[in-house]
């Protein structure tokens, strides 16, 4: 039964992070909030990110209140999780903290990678199915800030872009670095 608490209380923190960092990530790549994607997400995270507009300045022309959202729900879900699991703040409470804020970090910057991996993958799958579809424009922009780079050095072969794959390929080894 805990099991399932666990597994189902993840999946909403995870959701809601992943929508947080997804509003940030189109936010920061100037991505419109106009079209479906941009209204979904908007819609479902303007009830934490509204109210921390007023104490988190946006710094750099960046909404820094979704951050906030989604490392605040991370705090909550590690906190719970380690205090599930016995250890409370005792004596040793500075390294449990510095564990749980570690643990908050690290999941933040999973979710930004895979979501700019699962943007990679869409983009591709669109390419072939609907390069017009209303989320090809959003996933384009999305990944431009990763793949430009790669397309400078690795050039079309036989006018295929292989810079998703490269691109994918150092995602899932920053992954590596952070498990």
């Amino acid at each position: 039964m805990m099991q399932a608490f666990v597994f189902l209380l993840d999946a909403v923190v995870s959701f809601f992070c992943t929508l947080f960092l997804l509003r940030f990530l189109m936010q920061a790549t100037r991505v419109s909030f106009a079209g479906q994607l941009g209204n979904f997400v908007v819609s479902l995270t303007n009830w934490a990110v509204k109210p921390l507009r007023r104490i988190v300045p946006g710094i750099g022309g960046l909404d820094w209140s979704c951050v906030i959202a989604a490392l605040g729900l991370q705090l909550l879900l590690a906190a719970m999780l380690i205090g599930m699991a016995g250890n409370g703040l005792g004596p040793d409470g500075g390294a449990v903290a510095l564990m749980i804020v570690w643990f908050a970090v690290r999941s933040l910057l999973r979710l930004m990678i895979y979501i700019l991996i699962g943007a990679m993958i869409l983009l591709a799958v669109l390419s072939w199915i609907n390069p017009y579809s209303p989320l090809a424009a959003p996933a384009n922009q999305l990944t431009r800030p990763l793949l430009d780079p790669i397309r400078r050095i690795l050039p079309l072969i036989s006018g295929i872009d292989l810079s998703p794959l490269v691109a994918i390929l150092l995602l899932q080894m920053a992954l590596m670095f952070l498990l």
